[in-house]
This record gives C-alpha cells, sequence and structure tokens, in this order.
C-alpha cells in the first residue's frame, strides 16, 4: 500500500459555503479560496452547461452530488423509503446520471427520506432495498458510484436511516458492490458518536466523507470534536478520498477557513 496521505483533500461543499453570494458565482469564490474541488446537494434547477462553464472555468473538480430528493425546501429528503414513488426514484436516477456524466461526477449520493406514517414498515424497508439496487446497478453501468448518507433524527425528525449502522445494514440486504456509505461526521457524533472506531472498522464500505463540528454543525475547532486528532486518524487508515467541508461557517465562509493552515494543512 501507498503511504498515507500528508495532508487531506478537501472539497468545499456549495450547498453550506459561499452562500454570501449566488449559486453560480460560489465556484470561484471556492476557487479564490483555494480550494481544488467542491461538491453541492442538488444542480438539477441550472442548466448542466451553466454549471459545466463555471466549473472549468475555476480549475475546479466536481466530487459529489445528490440524487434528486423531492421538495427539499418543503421540508422532503428523499423519496426512496416510499412504494408510492418508485417510479419518480428511479427517474431521478436517470436525471443524475445526465448530470453527473456531463459534469464528469464519479459518485452521487443517495438522501433516502423520512419514514412514512401511512405504509408498513416492511413495505417501505422493501421499498428501499429495493430502489438501492436499482441505483447501485444503474448507476454502475454509467460508471458511477452510489453512496448512501445517514441523516440524525435530532436535526430531522423521522428520517429513515439515521446512523451510520443503519445505512450499513440496508447495504448488507442490497448486496451490490456499487453502494456505499457516505460518513458525516456531524450526523454521526449527534447520534452514535464511535467516530474513530467506526472509521477505522467499516472504511472499506465508506466512499466519501464530511465534517463538521458540533454542537452547532459549524467549522472544526469550535465544539466538542478533535478534528485535529479525527484528520490525522483518517490519513492514518489510508483514506484516499475527499474530504467534503459540509459545515455552516461562521463569522463568514472565508473567514472560517483558518482551522485548515492551524491544523498544519492546506486547501
Amino acid at each position: 500500500m501507498d503511504a498515507a496521505p500528508r495532508t487531506p483533500s478537501f472539497s468545499a461543499n456549495l450547498s453550506m459555503l459561499f452562500l454570501e453570494v449566488p449559486f453560480l458565482e460560489r465556484f470561484g469564490a471556492a476557487a479564490r479560496a483555494g480550494f481544488q474541488a467542491v461538491e453541492f446537494m442538488f444542480p438539477y434547477e441550472f442548466a448542466v452547461a451553466d454549471l459545466q462553464k463555471a466549473i472549468s472555468e475555476n480549475g475546479l473538480k466536481l466530487v459529489l452530488i445528490n440524487l434528486p430528493a423531492g421538495n427539499f425546501a418543503a421540508g422532503e429528503r428523499g423519496m426512496a423509503v416510499d412504494p408510492a414513488r418508485r417510479d419518480e426514484f428511479r427517474e431521478g436516477v436517470f436525471r443524475a446520471i445526465e448530470y453527473a456524466t456531463t459534469l464528469n461526477v464519479a459518485q452521487v449520493n443517495c438522501l433516502v427520506g423520512k419514514a412514512l406514517a401511512g405504509a408498513p414498515p416492511a413495505e417501505q424497508r422493501q421499498a428501499l432495498v429495493e430502489n438501492l439496487r436499482f441505483a447501485a446497478e444503474t448507476l454502475a453501468d454509467a460508471g458511477i458510484r452510489l453512496l448512501v448518507e445517514h441523516v440524525n433524527s435530532r436535526d430531522v425528525p423521522g428520517f429513515t436511516l439515521d446512523t451510520p449502522a443503519k445505512v450499513l445494514d440496508v447495504l448488507a440486504s442490497v448486496d451490490h458492490p456499487n453502494a456505499y456509505l457516505q460518513y458525516d461526521v456531524y450526523h454521526a457524533q449527534r447520534m452514535a458518536g464511535e467516530l474513530a472506531g467506526t472509521l477505522k472498522a467499516k472504511l472499506p464500505r465508506i466512499a466519501h466523507i464530511q465534517i463538521a463540528d458540533n454542537p452547532g454543525r459549524h467549522q472544526p475547532g469550535t465544539g466538542e470534536i478533535n478534528d485535529r486528532w479525527l484528520l490525522a486518524e483518517i490519513l492514518s487508515l489510508g483514506y484516499r478520498g475527499h474530504i467534503g467541508l459540509e459545515y455552516v461557517p461562521i463569522p463568514d465562509s472565508a473567514g472560517s477557513l483558518g482551522w485548515v493552515n492551524e491544523f498544519g494543512y492546506s486547501l
């Protein structure tokens, strides 16, 4: 195995950072701050040509987008658990492939949705497994990796997969080599803790990591998580992917990045 890298590869999550400017201007803001990679949740309200231009003109690599997740502004967080929305979910997979192939994105994340009061849990579980298996297979044919994210149910009550363990349990039922865990440090700390232990035990099934401190979901160094130690541990474990900075910046995006140099890293 190659020696572990000396510094993480950070990506700016443009759904959380650089909100001071309109979305298409955030690519330039990220590049000026020193980022070489970005990620964001949903590209679908923008013309793919406009996104492609913003990425290429700023010399950036796009490392992650999400599958369509329903009406996000109205509180929806995905539809994969809904037996009545299989067709909508699958249409979303094909739509994501159109964007991902044009934008050269190698991985797509799925928010599975909140538990439904009107459908039996067993039916929701079956729909979830079948939808994720379809997504894994279809994305694999396009050369794209499927990620599935846990979202804490303290911030998002009712979210179906609110711990890494629940995601991994579903992925075992999906039983497809193209389905991976997206590990979010903030969501994990809110629900289960055991950050380093989980990363060490499950790293082969983790395709992407995102970080934010707790409480408040602000930048590393503002809360209870020993991010300096955790990032060093992630490197020592041999993780080679990007680490998404998906946090609420204080006082602002540019002003929130001092921790990178303080921890001995660079963008």
